[in-house]
């Protein structure tokens, strides 16, 4: 389900110090299917799932895969227009205590942790088209956690790209996500720990 922009910046999370020049481009609802303890497995379900063969729906995955062939022809993700190329990575901007914290290496390599908390989790990614953000956040009276998704889009491509992929994130990509990623985490915080762990 997708939030009110309010649902984000109404609460105080860490990130709102770090990505001050980013815009908002989405916040949407994920169902909690346990305690807030639970909030680290979200992470690393997220952080281990990949959209192109992960998730359940063809349509989504083969979006995916037609992104990053696009991607790929146009030289949109070559490391240099990247992390630490075209842009500063925003672990530069982090206080101690953040940084002192990254969040788990993450299955889709475009992606960079930056940091996770008890209730936080952010991460980066950058390419010719824009610098983005993903930020997860634990809401405890509600019992759900939230995605929110932070965008700098890089000039007018940046801008046309964003319009262009809007008519696909909101019917067809972001709610089938938010389910895919409601279904790991489910089965993460349902699955009982291996021997010996």
């Amino acid at each position: 389900m997708r939030l009110p922009s309010s649902e984000y910046t109404s609460r105080p999370w860490r990130i709102h110090e770090i990505a001050t020049d980013f815009r908002l481009e989405d916040v949407w609802a994920i169902r909690a299917p346990g305690p807030p303890d639970d909030f680290q497995q979200l992470v690393a379900g997220f952080a281990g799932f990949d959209p192109e063969t992960d998730s359940s729906s063809r349509i989504v995955r083969e979006l995916f895969a037609l992104r990053w062939k696009l991607g790929s022809w146009l030289g949109w993700d070559r490391d240099q227009r990247g992390i630490g190329e075209r842009v500063e990575s925003l672990s530069a901007r982090l206080p101690g205590e953040l940084s002192a914290r990254p969040g788990p290496a993450i299955k889709v390599a475009p992606f960079r942790s930056l940091y996770q908390l008890d209730n936080e989790f952010a991460c980066e990614i950058a390419n010719e088209t824009m610098h983005g953000v993903i930020h997860f956040g634990w809401v405890p009276e509600r019992r759900q956690a939230q995605m929110t998704v932070l965008v700098r889009p890089n000039g007018l491509l940046g801008q046309l790209y964003m319009l262009a992929i809007k008519p696909f994130r909101y019917p067809s990509i972001y709610p089938v996500l938010m389910a895919d990623v409601e279904k790991v985490w489910r089965e993460r915080s349902t699955t009982p720990p291996s021997a010996g762990a």
